[in-house]
């Protein structure tokens, strides 16, 4: 004899939850679980990217982030920003009752458009935002051409 189990929907939620929070730990390199996850430090950059004419711009913002403690490199088409946002040390001066703002080491990888000239790249650091500019390459800009008309 066989006993009757009754369907419940709700069972399987904290499954799906927990299966959830490893998705997005392991893609996003952070802990989503309340203050533990502030507390260990994870932190990503904000990044705007934009295109102009003659270039692609891409500013990071990295409040409190020595220029020292970044590091910009460009392989294979690819922009990787990597740095650092160190926490203040310790004190027994000060109490401290809350911290919300992450700390701790950053990558961030883009892939770059064959049309940027990777040999002219500039960076400006100020007032924490770095800003990168990404010139395209002469032969990939466009070109004005203008159209005659006879008679």
């Amino acid at each position: 004899m066989s006993t009757l189990i009754r369907w419940n929907p709700t069972r399987g939620i904290p499954f799906l939850h927990g299966r959830l929070d490893s998705v997005f730990n392991d893609v996003l390199g952070r802990d989503w679980g309340g203050e533990e996850g502030l507390a260990a430090g994870a932190w990503i950059p904000q990044v705007d990217v934009f295109e102009t004419p003659t270039s692609i711009v891409l500013k990071a913002d990295l409040p409190e982030v020595k220029k020292a403690d970044v590091d910009i490199s460009i392989q294979n088409n690819t922009l990787t920003l990597k740095g650092e946002r160190k926490m203040e040390p310790e004190s027994k001066e000060r109490q401290v009752y809350r911290l919300e703002r992450s700390y701790g080491t950053f990558s961030r990888s883009f892939s770059l458009p064959p049309t940027v000239d990777t040999e002219r790249v500039e960076a400006e650091f100020a007032d924490g935002v770095l800003t990168l500019t990404l010139p395209k390459r002469e032969e990939n800009k466009p070109k004005q051409i203008k159209v005659k008309v006879n008679g």
